[in-house]
């Protein structure tokens, strides 16, 4: 058959030049989010632009490190008036970010104060430790002697003694554990530090990968998890019931949060629908700042931040340092109101009316409802702990406090909002993906087989099974083409190999 005559020559063209597309990207690029509003940081804002510019961290690192600094130093002292009743200052904070972005740096320059308090209550505690060893040995010694006496065969002896023992009070309390900070990221390990340490604590990690995907909240953990978190945020008891241990309860307790994670984790936690369904994540002030990597040439810093990163540090020691509220049990908080001005509370309630109204069907917020619900909690969580932060003492929020919570709860809201779609993907796909960069930054060769991505690869795919459909995902993007069979690869001849396409 003759081929037809008016074939547009430049269709031909096109057809003859044509080239197939690459690999296609297996996740949805997410739109570059606002600059942070650093200004609305109030008493933060120095020691924040300072952390960014020793560090060279993106500056919404450097803030989500301050802020919830600040949250773990002042949420003992304090619950705020919010719109519907009072709130701890407990932040819950998430940030994603690649390796590389300088996370722990940042960290290091703004935690300083907390871990200079650690070392030095450590010294104390332990010299206390020793002084209630003597004086618990000396209550047990009395004890059992009046135990002894009381038991005897002389009744004028056994009357006195069980008068003694009425009157021998209880056992002498230990000094309380000095960490500030829980050291061992399960909810488990937590519950452990608040039955011999403070009432106030901070749940920190720079690299929160393993604690996203480790024991704390695998399968068999994760809805206890998220509930005690929970809890926790709302400043509700936490109630502990295990066999053999019978039950306990902790009230009266605070926790801050600040996870740093890398976006390949954070998805799969965006994505999952018992975090997101149980309101878990609303409760988190999320940020993905904009990548600093590439662009770090400055040499040095300014001296002037060197003096604003020691500010932060002295005023986070004068806090850690100042006795927190408590009534006979030093383990439960009783902390004061702190009240909202009169022109606080109405911009808080123009804001709480702006964000319901764009949580309707067809607004701004519709898909983001749970956050948007928790907004204006929010913005008046960050206005308490900023208006702590400068004042321990404070007993109302000011109109320009509020202003400054509001501003930054706009912003981490819009940031839900941007960020959301980037959760809408299936835990196949975030293996899919884990196991690209794998390839992409581990992986020597220009060729794989099933059976060395199961003995090398991501702990996620160490079974054939789970292998499999992250595989056949790579495929269909064209991120891996299938070799023929008997291949032979690193001299021996394999039934299954791919070829991976290096971009």
């Amino acid at each position: 058959m003759t081929a037809p005559a008016n074939i547009n020559p430049a269709f031909a063209v096109s057809v003859h030049h044509f080239t197939a597309e690459g690999p296609q990207p297996l996740m949805r690029e997410i739109p570059e989010g606002e600059r942070y509003p650093v200004g609305a940081l109030g008493p933060l804002s120095e020691a924040v632009r300072a952390a960014h510019d020793v560090s060279q961290a993106p500056i919404g690192i450097a803030a989500q490190s301050a802020l919830s600094v600040a949250s773990l130093a002042v949420q003992g002292f304090a619950d705020v008036e919010t719109l519907g009743g009072d709130a701890p200052l407990s932040l819950f904070c998430l940030t994603i970010a690649e390796s590389g972005e300088r996370k722990s740096s940042c960290d290091r320059l703004l935690m300083k104060g907390v871990r200079a308090y650690e070392r030095a209550q450590a010294e104390t505690f332990r010299a206390d430790m020793a002084e209630h060893e003597v004086a618990r040995e000396i209550w047990q010694g009395k004890r059992k002697r009046l135990l002894i006496e009381a038991a005897g065969s002389d009744k004028l002896k056994a009357t006195g003694a069980e008068a003694d023992l009425r009157n021998l009070g209880h056992e002498p309390r230990p000094p309380l554990y000095p960490n500030v900070t829980a050291q061992e990221p399960t909810f488990e390990g937590l519950l452990k530090l608040y039955q011999i340490g403070r009432p106030a604590l901070g749940l920190f990690s720079d690299e929160a990968g393993g604690f996203i995907g480790g024991h704390a909240m695998n399968s068999d953990n994760k809805l206890k998890t998220i509930a005690g978190l929970s809890q926790l945020w709302n400043g509700d008891t936490v109630n502990r019931i295990r066999s053999g241990d019978g039950a306990s309860d902790y009230p009266g307790r605070r926790l801050a949060m600040h996870l740093m994670v890398q976006p390949v984790a954070a998805r799969p936690l965006l994505a999952d629908p018992q975090a997101s369904g149980q309101g878990f994540l609303a409760r988190f002030l999320i940020t993905e700042p904009p990548s600093a990597i590439g662009t770090r040439l400055r040499r040095g810093h300014d001296l002037a931040s060197d003096t604003a990163i020691s500010a932060f540090t002295d005023r986070l020691r004068a806090i850690l340092e100042t006795p927190l509220p408590t009534g006979s049990n030093p383990q439960e908080l009783t902390p004061p109101r702190l009240l909202l001005s009169k022109d606080a509370k109405e911009l808080l309630w123009r804001f709480y009316e702006a964000v319901e109204v764009a949580q309707a069907a067809g607004g701004q917020m519709e898909h983001v409802r749970a956050y948007g619900s928790k907004a204006a909690e929010q913005a008046a969580r960050i206005a308490g702990v900023l208006t702590l932060w400068a004042d321990l003492e404070a007993r109302e929020v000011t109109p320009q406090a509020m202003g400054w919570g509001i501003t930054l709860a706009q912003f981490y809201l819009g940031e839900a909002k941007r960020l959301a779609e980037a959760g809408l993907v299936s835990e196949e796909t975030a293996k899919a993906e884990r196991l690209r960069k794998w390839l992409a930054d581990s992986w020597p060769h220009d060729d794989v087989t099933p059976r060395e991505i199961v003995q090398y690869g991501p702990n996620s795919l160490r079974e054939a099974k789970a292998a499999a459909g992250p595989i056949a995902a790579l495929v269909r993007a064209g991120h891996l083409t299938a070799m023929e069979a008997g291949a032979v690869i690193r001299g021996s001849a394999r039934r299954e190999a791919y070829r991976i396409t290096r971009v």
